[in-house]
């Protein structure tokens, strides 16, 4: 039986800036990639004896999460873009509702923006495989 639900709290040990939580938006649909080799879906992958050509390329693990903003200190984002900005990754700690948690040694990617009206940000932590490590 499969069970989902909520991230509780995303954690980052950073070797330069020091150690950061945060934490998830209640009900949103998160997305977790856990990395590793995946097969290209080429349809011009074959020779001409009609036998395919496996072509597989490492791809980075992702969490791409939906985080609270507090817009009267901006803490969370601001901390997000520090992570972003350094050239060091950290170990993070992804803790789900369902009581796994997950790790890797990634960094905040791509745009950090914002919503000013809901008082939340995305991030996506990207770096090596993520693992499960308990649960």
């Amino acid at each position: 039986m499969a069970t989902g639900g909520d991230i509780r709290e995303a954690r980052c040990s950073h070797p330069d800036l020091g150690d950061f939580v945060f934490y998830p938006k209640s009900n949103e649909g998160n997305t977790l990639d856990q990395g590793g080799y995946r097969t290209a879906d080429d349809a011009n992958m074959i020779d001409g004896s009609g036998e395919p050509i496996w072509q597989l390329n490492l791809q980075r693990g992702f969490f791409e999460i939906v985080c609270a903003d507090d817009m009267n200190v901006a803490e969370n984002s601001t901390n997000a873009v520090k992570l972003a900005e350094s050239p060091k990754a950290g170990n993070w700690v992804v803790s789900m509702s369902n009581g796994t948690t997950w790790g890797a040694t990634a960094k905040p990617v791509g745009d950090i923006q914002t919503d000013t009206n809901a008082s939340t940000f995305t991030m996506k932590i990207s770096g090596g495989r993520f693992t499960k490590i308990g649960g």
